[in-house]
């Protein structure tokens, strides 16, 4: 017979079990039968509230890790809001509209421009929900909780009727117009993009340096024989040229060369480098003249002598490169846009929709793509004679983020929401936002101050109608009572409708406008930036849903979303009610692979969250998320999981310990209370009560690494190498119901329920396994409530005394070590340990109340006076001594200790007297006989 199963204390009924990815999958499908997440919603009305609102992610394709870190993230905050106080619903979300599922439909075959409008939405619509079905499985994998049944989707009836009423509103207060202006074109999806939708790589440009003509100097410059020296990146756009812009503030030099009779002006600052780059020798300043008296003088265009281009002041000129003299044309960019009008130009783009120059550029340029009329336009200046220098010019440029093609600035009709008229209250409402981390509030800011206007129209089918229509003489109609009307329609049948009926059938009904005189109408026909859809949730999702708030309490996206939807909602917001949609505001950053670079299917080197899951389980990324740093980009690799695997096998190694040690406590009537526990398990309360406190800061403040440093301290460190180090010869040797055993077992016992519960929205799969065999009421712990951090009138004396315990234990564990080295002993328990103290030390010692010697886990243990300490024994300062020697005596068959009085009880010969006694008190009746450990 076993001792161990006569005392109930070796092997329990608890078989707590790895195999995560066949484990996990069980206990989500019993979550959803037990309807876990509704339970904690009931459970938690009446409570304040905290919302998070999810941004949407894009219906396409399988989730990648980044889309895991964020949506861990996310549950993680919900999961412990909901157990520590708050009302926290979390409604999931899908943007589903917009070029990329247009894209996936061209691919699989479908002609859009052989079908009707509708016929193609209607393949969008079907593709969308099919994707958001495959995401949400994907999601759930990840044991996300929420209201998965009734997500937000941006094509549902409902939430397009919402998104409409803020576009009214927004146009009621005059905040959208329709112009004529450059605006990110992309060629290659034949629309307007926003400036989130593109991503910068670096191009090699075209880099001309010509000559223009000067034909009126204005007094300043000579005519005929004087050239202004124009610098471009893009020769393809001087057909639509209309000026030079100069700096006010610039030194420009009138110089000859050479032999040349010409005259040239250039900036004094980039002289020296651009005349040795161009091949000039003898240059000679004529004169030098400011900038400022360069203004409105007339040059000829290189192409055409009777187009005439006007030199402009601009302050977005700069002598970093180039002449000081920059090409302009208003139809291709928003600085040109811009000095243009200020100066009465025209807007001229004589570019199609494809990139490709019209007939207006020039016969030479007809039907040519933008950057084959690069070499037309400099060979034109070579036969003109005015191409001074041309070579390759590596820089950044935007590029469409879906089709990863380059895009132009092409001035297009387009509609725009007003950014400048409310600026101001956009950025007052940054300032009430709390931002984590803290730099992303000056770079929401900066953005918003430096932002244009913003281009809402798209040139595509799938997505919200823009809800305008046209009078007979062009005039746009778009007032409250007209875009309320379309918005309840769109709130009946959907957006369809707009492609399905006519004009007049839209309007309200008897609707008249004095700018059609016959009662005709007509529709407007492009989209609505997606960004607009997403960017409008705060009135499709938190206004509507009665369990939700506005603004909600935390927005958390990746750190582009400055530029996104953070950016787009914020600005429909303030638009719509003049107040930020979020109160607090989390951003994180990119995953990378294991080398740094993006992850990219094309590169092979992603990894899909449901490979990481079939191998490992979905606790493991979960638990990853709490070791790396989100608020910067985060490098993943399968090593990264392999790390985090062994911090699982620690975390369930060390509760496996604590269930099997407690398998026969009953929290009931087991427990010690504080003030009778023995000193040490009193300080074991005292750490798990700072656990508590600190854990639930960090879940406060975001901090997740700092929640995972804090749980892995105590596991490894307080619990795994001191306090479980030492159990044994309490929780294996003393009587079942001691006071020593009961004291330990009720610190084990509540640890067991802290941890799982502070773990909980870490690891829900496996803490709802720990929870089972616990002894409390609820029965899935998601329902349980977070601890709460106790403090104890003695907690500051008893922790002091034993950090400086741990101390003089650290430096015992040292001195055991080198014994050990030295062949001295083998193992702990086999040493007999001399500490020479002074009385401060000593004090200490006695004040523990403890057996020092059971926590040294050593079998013998003298204390003496530091005097008494001889030349050859380790010294640690000037207060401790030690000396370890082989323990004298027998190994106890039962505690495994070396005693000296082994046998001294006839009755169990192989036991010291300590184990003796306790099996007699324990088993009066019992022989010895085939006793063993």
């Amino acid at each position: 017979m076993r001792i161990k199963d006569t005392l109930n204390l070796g092997k329990t009924k608890f078989k707590m079990r790895g195999n995560l990815p066949v484990k996990e999958l069980e206990r989500e499908n019993l979550w959803e039968e037990n309807q876990l997440y509704q339970q904690r919603q009931k459970l938690n009305e009446g409570k304040p509230s905290f919302v998070l609102h999810d941004g949407p992610p894009y219906a396409n394709g399988d989730i990648h890790m980044g889309h895991a870190m964020n949506k861990i993230t996310k549950d993680m905050i919900v999961r412990y809001k909901s157990m520590n106080g708050f009302r926290s619903p979390y409604v999931p979300g899908w943007d589903t509209h917009g070029l990329p599922i247009e894209q996936q439909l061209k691919k699989a075959g479908y002609d859009r421009k052989q079908m009707t409008t509708n016929e193609f939405r209607k393949l969008c619509h079907e593709y969308a929900l099919k994707q958001v079905d495959r995401q949400r499985d994907e999601f759930k994998r990840l044991g996300i909780q929420g209201d998965w049944d009734n997500p937000y989707l941006t094509l549902k009836p409902e939430y397009e009727a919402a998104e409409v009423r803020v576009f009214g509103k927004m146009a009621e207060k005059g905040l959208i117009y329709k112009d004529l202006k450059p605006v990110i074109w992309s060629w290659s999806s034949e629309s307007a993009l926003a400036e989130a939708e593109i991503e910068y790589h670096d191009i090699e440009s075209p880099s001309a340096f010509y000559a223009e003509k000067v034909v009126d100097g204005k007094g300043v410059l000579d005519n005929d024989d004087t050239y202004m020296v124009v610098w471009t990146t893009t020769p393809w756009t001087i057909p639509a040229s209309g000026g030079i812009t100069i700096s006010a503030d610039f030194d420009y030099a009138v110089v000859q060369h050479d032999d040349d009779p010409k005259k040239y002006v250039i900036d004094t600052e980039l002289l020296e480098k651009d005349a040795e780059m161009f091949g000039w020798s003898n240059v000679r300043i004529v004169k030098t003249v400011k900038g400022a008296e360069l203004d409105n003088v007339i040059a000829e265009h290189p192409f055409d002598s009777s187009r005439k281009l006007i030199t402009m002041l601009g302050d977005f000129v700069t002598n970093d490169a180039g002449t000081g003299l920059v090409h302009t044309a208003p139809g291709y960019g928003e600085d040109d846009y811009n000095i243009g009008k200020q100066y009465g130009l025209p807007i001229f783009a004589p570019i199609d929709n494809k990139g490709r120059l019209t007939k207006e550029a020039g016969a030479d340029f007809d039907g040519v793509f933008y950057e084959d009329a690069n070499e037309i336009a400099l060979n034109k200046l070579k036969e003109a004679g005015q191409l001074i220098y041309y070579m390759p010019y590596t820089h950044s440029y935007p590029f469409d983020w879906r089709t990863k093609k380059p895009v132009i600035y092409r001035a297009t009709p387009q509609w725009f929401a007003s950014v400048e008229k409310i600026r101001q209250q956009i950025l007052d409402q940054i300032e009430t936002v709390n931002f984590n981390p803290s730099w992303g509030k000056q770079r929401l800011y900066n953005m918003i101050r430096d932002r244009g206007d913003w281009v809402i129209s798209r040139q595509r089918v799938w997505g919200v109608p823009l809800p305008i229509f046209y009078a007979e003489d062009d005039t746009p109609i778009m007032t409250r009572e007209v875009t309320d009307h379309v918005a309840d329609l769109f709130a009946k049948y959907g957006s369809d409708i707009w492609f399905e009926r006519e004009a007049k059938d839209l309007l309200p009904e008897g609707f008249t406008s004095e700018h059609s005189p016959n009662g005709k109408f007509t529709k407007e026909t492009d989209i609505m930036d997606v960004w607009f859809d997403s960017g409008s949730s705060h009135q499709g999702v938190l206004a509507e849903r009665p369990e939700l708030t506005y603004p909600a309490d935390l927005y958390l996206e990746g750190s582009d979303q400055y530029r996104g939807w953070f950016n787009s909602s914020l600005i429909t917001s303030v638009a719509f009610d003049g107040v930020a949609p979020y109160k607090n505001l989390l951003s994180q950053g990119f995953t990378l692979d294991g080398k740094g670079h993006k992850m990219s299917k094309s590169l092979g080197n992603t990894i899909a969250p449901a490979d990481v899951i079939k191998q490992m389980g979905a606790d493991i990324i979960r638990l990853w998320v709490t070791t790396v740093d989100t608020s910067a980009d985060v490098r993943v690799s399968m090593g990264n999981f392999k790390t985090v695997g062994d911090s699982y096998k620690k975390i369930r190694n060390t509760v496996r310990y604590l269930l099997a040690n407690t398998s026969d406590f009953d929290p009931e009537t087991d427990s010690v209370k504080y003030e009778d526990l023995n000193s040490v398990d009193q300080y074991m309360m005292i750490r798990l009560n700072e656990l508590i406190e600190n854990v639930k800061k960090h879940f406060d403040n975001y901090e997740f690494m700092s929640i995972n440093k804090e749980l892995m301290q105590f596991i490894s460190v307080d619990l795994s190498a001191f306090y479980l180090d030492f159990a044994k010869d309490i929780l294996y040797i003393d009587k079942k119901d001691s006071h020593e055993r009961r004291s330990m077992q009720t610190v084990m016992y509540q640890s067991l329920v802290a941890l799982t519960k502070l773990l909980t929205p870490i690891v829900p799969h496996s803490t709802e396994e720990i929870w089972s065999f616990l002894k409390e009421p609820e029965e899935f712990v998601q329902l349980a409530e977070m601890p709460t951090a106790k403090h104890f009138a003695n907690e500051a004396e008893v922790k002091a005394e034993w950090e400086s315990f741990l101390k003089l234990r650290k430096d015992v564990l040292k001195a055991m070590e080198d014994a050990r080295n030295d062949k001295v002993i083998g193992k702990p328990s086999e040493a007999k340990l001399t500490l020479f103290v002074d009385n401060e030390v000593k004090d200490l010692l006695a004040k523990l109340d403890v057996d020092i010697a059971q926590i040294l886990m050593v079998s013998h243990l003298d204390i003496k006076s530091i005097a008494a300490a001889e030349d050859n024994v380790s010294t640690f300062g000037d207060k401790l001594a030690i000396e370890v020697d082989h323990a004298d005596g027998h190994v106890c068959e039962r505690c495994r200790l070396i005693k000296t009085d082994v046998g001294s009880d006839d009755n169990y010969p192989d036991f010291c007297a300590r184990c003796a006694k306790i099996v007699k008190d324990s088993f009066p009746e019992t022989a010895t006989e085939g006793f063993e450990e």
